[in-house]
């Protein structure tokens, strides 16, 4: 139990006056709507206790009014400067807001940003990497890319925040995740099977597999509900017909089940996949996939996925092609489609089977896309 305290934001000793989050933000009004691709997309629901940045995807900057008022949603009993509905300057950079508890003595700031929907950047060279410090002193990888507009973009997510909970005093290399030197050209990325530790056995999690995903990592689910801590794909605005790139690969010694019983005679696999699907039902509810739906969802409209990738010490290419139906070109428009691309050390890792020590490398992935006809 001590464990699933040390998820909880801000310090929160079951007082609800010590509580200092914004739980949710949205533009109101329908005189900001036409700044908009859809109407969801100006409210942020439900915001985990691990985000410090709200970013706003608009169609343009140029046009976006001179201020804007943000409405915020905080813990009972909090305060929040600037005020919440107050106009600011979000054409001039990020806003910082910062959020009190009720008793004064906690303290959290975010920062909300509007940015431009423009074309991202579809090569991955894995070259933009942060080191971040987690809880009990341990250290992670992060990675990001910047779009054509300079703007960083926090597209990649792991699932190293919640690895690290079963480690002390570790450093990045010590993770599931982390950024090579080695790469195929420059820097690539390395993942690995990792037995979970006490922590992980406790849970029935007993081995952690290195992955890197398009999505966020929400790790207030990592305990509770492992398969809902990875949340898949974000929004795209042309279809995906194929995905390139360069790996390496090696298989543990040992496959075991989720017992950490050996299972003779099986060799663990990584897995590269990709996944593009409808980002809202029938009514304009938002759909996101998670561990359990990713590759069996309703709303996915096609899928690719590398059908072998055999050991190999040297870097070999993949390549796999999106097979599935049409996407609807007005509902692509408004960036109603949302994209995943998957790489883990070990296939059937999200339901902790596999063998420790098994380790893919990848680097210099493209993503093609169809012609966009006028």
């Amino acid at each position: 139990m001590a464990a699933l305290a040390l998820l909880t934001s801000c310090i929160k000793d079951e007082e609800a006056n010590q509580e200092c989050d914004i739980v949710s933000a949205w533009v109101e009004g329908k005189e900001y709507e036409n700044y908009f691709y859809d109407v969801t997309q100006m409210k942020h629901e439900n915001i985990a206790s691990t985000v410090t940045e709200i970013v706003f995807t608009v169609k343009s900057m140029i046009s976006l009014p001179e201020k804007l008022p943000i409405q915020l949603a905080v813990t009972p009993g909090a305060t929040v400067v600037p005020a919440s509905g107050s106009e600011q300057h979000f054409k001039d950079g990020p806003v910082t807001y910062t959020v009190t508890s009720q008793d004064g003595s906690w303290q959290r700031q975010y920062t909300v940003v509007f940015r431009e929907a423009v074309k991202p950047t579809y090569r991955y060279g894995f070259e933009e990497v942060e080191t971040i410090e987690g809880m009990f002193n341990n250290f992670y990888h992060n990675f990001y890319i910047f779009d054509q507009a300079g703007n960083r973009q926090n597209v990649w997510a792991t699932g190293n925040p919640g690895a690290i909970l079963s480690k002390q005093n570790s450093m990045p290399e010590d993770q599931p995740t982390y950024s090579t030197e080695e790469g195929y050209v420059g820097r690539g990325v390395c993942m690995n099977t990792q037995d979970a530790g006490k922590l992980g056995q406790m849970f029935g999690k007993p081995i952690a597999a290195g992955n890197l995903f398009i999505g966020q990592f929400i790790l207030d689910n990592v305990l509770l509900d492992a398969l809902k801590a990875t949340q898949f794909g974000l929004p795209i605005d042309r279809v995906p017909i194929r995905v390139t790139g360069y790996y390496k690969y090696r298989p543990g010694d040992t496959f075991t089940n989720k017992d950490m019983e050996p299972v003779p005679g099986r060799v663990d696999e990584a897995s590269i996949y990709a996944v593009f699907y409808r980002n809202k039902d029938n009514d304009g509810n938002p759909i996101f996939l998670y561990g359990d739906n990713v590759l069996s969802s309703e709303y996915i409209v096609r899928k690719a996925e590398v059908a072998s990738l055999p050991p190999t010490d040297e870097w070999t290419p993949f390549e796999m092609f999106f097979e599935g139906g049409d996407a609807d070109p007005v509902v692509l428009a408004s960036q109603g489609y949302n994209m995943t691309l998957v790489f883990s050390s070990s296939k059937d890792g999200a339901s902790f089977e596999g063998a420790i020590g098994s380790t893919l490398y990848v680097d210099e992935v493209v993503v093609s896309f169809e012609e966009i006809t006028q």
